[in-house]
């Protein structure tokens, strides 16, 4: 059976849904897909496993390797899509269409087409040539919980020198991003009639003061400084906030959630024991109990140096200095298991999560020569 082609990788993917959401209504796996990838692959003389997540029997992490040795090379995409406002397409999220030099489908930007690309540079590839392997990695669920990386992390996998992940930044290396904490702040109050304020304990007035102890965390966090990020601080954003249920009833209860976006350096658990620490002065003295719980457990801030061995060579390759962007990616978990990560990949950012999202066909071509020249210096020649 001949390969497949470039096209028909590309309109199996978009055509295969991979939606993954923390709402349980639009959820679903991505197994499908994954086996797809998984033919392709042995079929290109890869060793592929599967592997599933832990209580999601229809959502699986791929490696698939080629060649042997240490010191490999990645290439990494999540399998998963968002969900979609089916209303507000003019292209069928799930039929690849090509219009006016642009490929349309949920997912050709962020990013399936990468997995695609991945496979086709890699065609032709004799394994006996290659000094150190070439490995190819599918993730699930990063759209959502970024559970298939971390998995990944537990397990130690896959144990390699250099990675990129291809999610779209129009070709432009990143070195850097922020990290994302999304949390809930909980106040406990006691309930009664409004007519006599001194009998209930009101959690509204406490989240008050909870709201403004947060807006001067965020002032402060200010003088935290980074030059390379368009929005060069820390940001912090009161996102929702529900309590009470009638205006004649003292609040027994109050919930807040925010998110806050750290710098490069900035450890996660520091700052929800700051967070811990900053509420419980607010409260402090007012018959309040509080708590405080992650909405999900949080990306941490990435930086590769400047310096480093793939940043420098893919600053060459593309022409344009590595940048700093302020969505998260799975490169820290990456970096976590000791490889020098850089994102890199086809498609804009501001396609993602887009009605009508879509890659430039010019973008193929150009990303199959990075990739070829990136896997020739760092597989066959190292």
């Amino acid at each position: 059976m001949p390969a497949p082609s470039l096209d028909h990788m590309l309109a199996e993917l978009i055509a295969t849904p991979t939606v993954s959401s923390v709402s349980p209504e639009f959820d679903g796996g991505n197994l499908a897909l994954v086996e797809k990838l998984a033919a392709w692959l042995e079929d290109a003389g890869f060793r592929v496993e599967i592997i599933p997540l832990e209580h999601f029997p229809d959502k699986a992490n791929l490696i698939a390797t080629l060649g042997e040795g240490e010191d490999g090379f990645v290439l990494s995409g999540h399998t998963d899509t968002v969900p979609f406002d089916d209303g507000l397409w003019t292209h069928d999220p799930f039929r690849l269409t090509a219009d006016n030099g642009r490929l349309y489908g949920l997912g050709t930007a962020d990013m399936k087409s990468f997995l695609a690309l991945a496979i086709e540079a890699a065609r032709g590839l004799d394994p006996a040539q290659l000094k150190h392997p070439l490995i190819i990695v599918g993730t699930a669920d990063e759209e959502s919980s970024m559970d298939g990386a971390r998995m990944l992390t537990r397990l130690g996998r896959p144990r390699a020198r250099y990675c990129v992940i291809g999610e779209p930044t129009d070709l432009r290396p990143v070195r850097m991003h922020k990290g994302i904490i999304m949390e809930a702040v909980r106040v406990t109050g006691r309930s009664g009639h409004s007519s006599d304020p001194d009998r209930g304990r009101n959690a509204l007035e406490g989240m008050y003061h909870v709201m403004g102890e947060l807006l001067a965390w965020r002032d402060e966090l200010r003088g935290h400084h980074h030059p390379a990020f368009a929005v060069p601080y820390p940001t912090l954003n009161l996102g929702h906030v529900h309590g009470g249920d009638n205006p004649n009833r003292i609040c027994p209860s109050c919930e807040l959630h925010f998110d806050l976006r750290p710098l490069p350096g900035m450890e996660i658990d520091a700052l929800r024991s700051e967070l811990q620490h900053r509420v419980g002065r607010a409260l402090a003295g007012r018959g309040l109990a509080f708590e405080t719980h992650p909405l999900f457990c949080g990306i941490e801030a990435f930086e590769t140096p400047a310096d480093a061995t793939l940043v420098t060579m893919l600053t060459e390759l593309t022409g344009h200095p590595a940048q700093a962007v302020a969505f998260g990616t799975e490169a820290p978990f990456f970096r976590d298991l000791g490889i020098e990560t850089v994102v890199i990949g086809p498609g804009s950012i501001d396609q993602a999560h887009q009605p009508d999202e879509y890659i430039e066909q010019a973008a193929l071509g150009q990303t199959v020569d990075i990739l070829r020249t990136l896997i020739q210096r760092l597989c066959v020649t190292a």
